[in-house]
This record gives structure tokens, C-alpha cells and sequence, in this order.
């Protein structure tokens, strides 16, 4: 496979970040969970996010939990995702926490675990808002009583998510309901909670503003990470590295061509119908990278004076008429990734992963 589509990683940065975000959380009393999903896991990026100390890893994908047992990582790792059924005998041996929402998998989990001769921790994910997975505030207490008594199970904390489906923005009035629960099940069941879960890098703003609820011990960080960014409040986030990755490919075509395409108009290759506006006769560039390669609306020219104009599956347009650039067939186009163009990337077989320390 050639180089000239290939993803730079940086894993010193990677590592800052890490370090970064880990002593801002403890001093805080806030344990940190690094995120792999994001990058598939691949082994190199997980061991720059170790350097930088955090606490264990999470992952939503059983794949890539798999993958860094078979490369030998013996950290604690939780499962992100609520398990299948059909897959808890895998969670119950690769993970040492998975995070829950259903008393009959938790059940088929505490089933497996016996079998094993072992305790699986559980955390039970509580729906504050947002609307993806997570008991229902009012419901919390019943299922408490439902899997307490369920042998192979200890059930270690409550979490919930923030801002990946409904776009909630985490605040100290959710994120503090997840408090208030842990205490009532402490105090009318007796039953200690040690970790409340508070979300992922969308939840690091209460951090460093100081209005994170007391007793919030835990965050899942995956993009502050990786990207120094935070999508779900729209930052970038000052304080981190911003441009650990890097993705790059090979210009293979350069002309001036009209703005608007010349002919009846369909559908695209996608099925979707085109809309262009006429701006005249425009320095255009074709770059060897399209949408199976990665989600082209998650990367953004490095170079400014740069516009995307759309995407095939193997080619990118792109307008080059207000770049000062001298722009030629052979040159390479750098692009950066938001944390949705990185997960796309990862995971592309067509895009060579570059490892690079400062």
C-alpha cells in the first residue's frame, strides 16, 4: 500500500493531553477513563494515553477489547456499550466493568460470571436527558432492588451519558440528579456506590469552570484526548494539543473547470441531488481520498484559502483559487480531523497509519 494516503499520528501530544486532562480531573477527585473507540484501538495510540496516566480504558466495541487482550494490556478496561445478550460470556472475560441499562442481561451476566468462578462489576447507566441508553430517573431504585441480589454481580456505580445522542449539554443540575441517586440508594438500601460516572469530554467544561457536582468521580474522556476539541459545546479546547492528527493525500489532478456542473442534473453516486452555486470558472484540485476512506464531511483543510467541494467514494474536489499556494499535481493537501473524520480513518484499511513522537 502506498503512503501518499496516510494518517500522522502524534503520539507525544496524544500523551500531553492525557497528562493534562488526568491532572486537572485529580485534583478534583475525578478519575479518568481513556477512550478507544475513537481510534479502534490501535495499540500504539492506547500506549501514548497510558503514558499520560490515566486511570483504565473504556471501549464500546467487544472487537477492539479483543485486540489489546490478545496484545497482552492487562489494564482495566469497561465496556461503554450496554452488552448484547448473546455476548456476556466475552464481556464477562475481557472486561472488568460493563456499563448496564437491562436486569435480564445484568442476570445472564451474573450467570456467566459464576461459571467463571468470578465477580463482574457493573455500572447501571441512568438516562438524565439525553436520551440514549439509561434507566429512567424514577425507575432507578427498582432495578437497584432487582440486581442486588444477583450473584456474580457487584454493582459498583451509577453513570450516564451526555451529549452523543440528544446533544444535552452536560450542567450541574443533570449531572447532580446522578448524585443525588447515589445517596438514596446508599441510604435506603445500604448499598455503597462507589463510582458516579459523569459523562465524556463534553462534561470536562464543569471541570475547569469548578461547577462539577461534588461526588462526580469519574470521567469518560475520548476527544479531549485525541483532539483537544469538544464537539457537543462547540470549542476548541485552548489548553490541549489540537492537531495530534493529522491526515494527508496526494493531489492528482489540477485544472480550471466551471463552478457548475454542465448538463441535466440527477443524483449523485449516493443518491443524493447536487446543489451548486455559480461563482464563475474556478481553480480546482482532485485529491486521492474519498468517501470510503473517510467521512469527508469530518476533515478540514490545513492550508487556508482551501474549500472542499464534495466527494465520490475514491475522489475529493476541491477549490484552490483563493489558496496562495502554488498547487501541483504530486503535491500532498493536509487535512485535519474532527472526531467524527478520525473514527471513519481508523478504521479504513486504504489509509497507512504514520506514528511520529517530537
Amino acid at each position: 500500500m502506498s503512503d501518499s494516503l496516510r494518517l500522522e499520528v502524534d503520539l507525544d501530544k496524544i500523551k500531553y493531553n492525557a497528562a493534562r486532562i488526568v491532572e486537572l480531573c485529580h485534583s478534583r477527585g475525578i478519575a479518568v477513563l481513556g477512550v478507544t473507540k475513537g481510534f479502534t484501538a490501535i495499540p500504539q495510540i492506547v500506549l501514548a494515553i497510558l503514558a499520560g496516566g490515566v486511570d483504565g480504558l473504556a471501549d464500546a466495541r467487544m472487537e477492539n477489547i479483543l485486540e489489546l487482550r490478545n496484545e497482552g494490556c492487562l489494564e482495566s478496561i469497561t465496556l461503554l456499550r450496554i452488552p448484547r445478550l448473546s455476548n456476556v460470556d466475552n464481556v464477562v472475560k475481557y472486561c472488568n466493568v460493563s456499563v448496564n441499562s437491562e436486569v435480564a442481561v445484568i442476570q445472564a451476566l451474573g450467570q456467566a460470571a459464576e461459571k467463571m468462578g468470578v465477580d463482574h462489576q457493573i455500572i447501571l447507566m441512568v438516562d438524565v436527558g439525553d436520551l440514549r441508553e439509561g434507566i429512567m430517573i424514577e425507575n432507578v431504585l427498582d432495578t437497584v432492588r432487582k440486581v442486588e441480589g444477583v450473584e456474580g454481580i457487584r454493582l459498583v456505580g451509577l453513570g450516564t451519558n451526555m451529549g452523543c445522542f440528544g446533544g444535552v449539554l452536560p450542567e450541574y443540575s443533570n449531572l447532580n440528579i446522578l448524585v443525588n441517586l447515589g445517596k438514596m440508594i446508599e441510604n435506603r438500601l445500604g448499598i455503597p456506590i462507589e463510582v458516579l460516572s459523569g459523562g465524556g469530554t463534553s462534561s470536562l467544561l464543569l471541570v475547569e469552570k469548578g461547577e462539577m457536582p461534588a461526588g462526580i468521580n469519574q470521567l469518560r474522556i475520548g476527544e479531549g484526548i485525541l483532539l483537544g476539541t469538544d464537539t457537543t459545546n462547540q470549542r476548541i479546547i485552548d489548553w490541549l494539543k489540537n492537531d495530534a492528527f493529522v491526515l494527508k493525500a496526494e493531489v492528482i489532478e489540477v485544472k480550471r473547470k466551471p463552478s457548475v456542473p454542465i448538463g441535466n442534473i440527477g443524483r449523485d453516486a449516493f443518491g443524493n441531488i447536487p446543489e451548486f452555486a455559480d461563482v464563475g470558472i474556478r481553480n480546482k484540485a482532485i485529491v486521492a481520498l474519498g468517501k470510503q476512506d473517510a467521512y469527508i464531511e469530518g476533515i478540514i483543510p490545513v492550508d487556508k484559502g482551501i474549500t472542499i467541494l464534495g466527494a465520490s467514494s475514491d475522489h475529493t474536489i476541491i477549490d484552490i483559487t483563493d489558496t496562495t499556494r502554488k498547487i501541483q499535481v504530486g503535491d500532498e493537501l493536509a487535512f485535519h480531523v474532527t472526531y467524527s473524520g478520525l473514527l471513519s480513518v481508523s478504521q479504513s484499511r486504504y489509509v497507512k497509519k504514520v506514528f511520529r513522537k517530537d
